[in-house]
């Protein structure tokens, strides 16, 4: 499943390329062509991201919301002479304008809401490290965390304590911060509970730079390859880089979970 910058840099295409325009949307599968008709022809307005979840506004007043999932995907093509390339797999919804086409493929959501609906799920998850912050969304991190006995190792991934961490930077920030995951979130110090928040902007803010996440200090202005562009995350068996104890495998609530057992004592 995408983790939050994926969904951030989404958004962020389809504001370079749709933002301000009037698309034509419909569905090649069938399964989303009712709502299709309602959006089609409408002016996009913006789009938008809360963690792994991207949102469309349209001028008339529609939102639409997207969830990847674990199967979705999305497909960007640059049009030739406006002709829209064949439909490749499940198409559920497809937009485009005369110069650029996006097709979406296998998500878990695609509905549209009103506005009472989106209003909820704003406020029922968690804050995003990308989006703008005036202190309140630290705030929301820092009493969710606090007020859970719940492990960080859990309250990380969960979405409605923090929005767009998954498997790769929870394991990471957690390793960076000398966290261990099984520490309740209530005996965390307030200064750790911030570092684990600035952490989470800082390396999802990366993601969103260079399209990869790269965790350690020193790779972030090249793409050293996957086998060196983090500290524990699938390194299970390997020694750490930094104290050469052997990273562990565990599996929490069923996640694989990678630390290792000396620096994040």
């Amino acid at each position: 499943m995408p983790e939050g910058h994926t969904v951030h840099r989404i958004a962020n295409s389809f504001n370079e390329l749709f933002a301000g325009k009037k698309l034509t949307v419909d569905s090649p599968q069938g399964r989303f062509t009712a709502s299709a008709k309602l959006i089609s022809g409408s002016k996009l307005t913006k789009a938008w991201a809360i963690g792994k979840q991207m949102f469309l506004d349209f001028e008339n007043g529609q939102t639409l919301r997207i969830h990847l999932g674990i199967y979705g995907k999305w497909r960007f093509v640059k049009l030739k002479n406006e002709e829209l390339p064949e439909v490749q797999g499940q198409v559920r919804a497809r937009f485009f304008n005369g110069k650029d086409m996006a097709d979406l493929r296998g998500p878990t959501i695609c509905e549209l809401i009103e506005l009472p609906e989106l209003t909820k799920i704003e406020n029922r998850l968690g804050p995003d490290p990308l989006n703008p912050d005036d202190g309140t969304q630290f705030k929301r991190f820092q009493q969710r965390i606090a007020a859970s006995k719940t492990s960080i190792g859990l309250l990380l991934m969960n979405q409605d304590v923090v929005a767009g961490i998954g498997n790769v930077y929870r394991a990471e920030i957690l390793y960076r911060a000398k966290t261990n995951p099984h520490t309740p979130g209530n005996l965390l110090k307030p200064a750790q509970i911030r570092e684990l928040w600035k952490d989470s902007v800082y390396l999802l803010e990366i993601g969103v730079t260079h399209g990869v996440m790269l965790t350690r200090e020193g790779f972030q202005e090249k793409d050293p390859g996957k086998a060196h562009r983090h500290h524990v995350y699938k390194r299970n068996g390997e020694p750490c880089r930094k104290c050469k104890t052997n990273i562990v495998l565990e599996v929490m609530a069923g996640r694989k979970l990678y630390f290792c057992p000396k620096c994040q004592k």
